[in-house]
């Protein structure tokens, strides 16, 4: 990238100071410095978290994103909030369950490829938890395949769509309650499991905690925990293990 911006100013098709802008690291916003070398640095374009950030914050910073011609994934963000960013981007696109917004550049979108990451979810109460992990995961470039309301009260929904879960390359199992489709999908497949805690349940669930510990202490082996409600950090691994699987078999 440097040497292609150098080469540039050098046939004089760039000016000094567009360079310098592309070269900086960082751009300040006064409030906020977007972080223009993460891409270079892990692969992904800096991911915007939309809580405690105004409606304003977040439309500035969404435009510098896609100003250097970068996925936009704002995450955790309102319907309000997002109703404001789409006045001035209608191109973007909201999901209000999993309360994501984004934009992907349509040169970005993986074609031809069979590989898919499982989205596991155990009731339709976590379904805002798993849409953010699907969502997530597609934005960052993966396929991914839904396995919804297959929680271990009705195991055989389960076992209805284990062949299709057994062919990806990693599953992400999302639930609440006891959180205990983690350990069933493990023992299972032979892929990597990224299992996600959510806080939905009775009382003695503790808000998640139940589902997490349950998940920590799974006898089922190759199986990762995230925190709870994280469907966003689930599917974030997931995509970094994806993106492995699909490097190893080109080679």
């Amino acid at each position: 990238m440097v040497e292609e911006i150098l080469e540039q100013v050098k046939q004089g098709t760039l000016s000094i100071e567009d360079a310098k802008l592309q070269l900086a690291t960082y751009e300040n916003l006064g409030f906020a410095k977007i972080d223009h070398h993460r891409k270079n640095r892990q692969g992904f374009p800096e991911i915007v978290f939309g809580e405690g950030k105004t409606k304003e914050q977040i439309l500035s910073i969404v435009n510098v994103i896609k100003g250097r011609g970068d996925n936009v994934l704002v995450t955790r963000i309102t319907q309000e909030k997002a109703d404001f960013v789409l006045q001035s981007n209608p191109e973007y696109v909201y999901n209000e369950t999993a309360q994501i917004l984004y934009w992907k550049d349509k040169s970005s979108v993986v074609t031809g490829s069979t590989d898919y990451i499982a989205i596991v979810c155990a009731g339709t109460s976590d379904l805002r938890v798993a849409e953010e992990a699907a969502i997530t995961a597609e934005v960052l470039g993966s396929q991914v395949r839904r396995f919804y309301d297959v929680g271990v009260a009705g195991i055989h929904r389960l076992f209805d769509n284990i062949e299709e879960i057994q062919q990806a390359n990693v599953s992400v199992v999302v639930a609440g309650m006891e959180g205990a489709l983690p350990s069933v999908v493990g023992g299972l497949v032979s892929h990597p499991i990224i299992a996600v805690p959510t806080s939905i349940g009775y009382g003695a669930n503790f808000n998640g905690l139940s589902a997490l510990l349950t998940m920590l202490n799974s006898c089922a082996s190759g199986i990762s925990v995230v925190n709870i409600d994280n469907g966003f950090g689930g599917a974030y691994n997931a995509v970094l293990i994806d993106q492995l699987a699909r490097k190893g078999e080109q080679k």
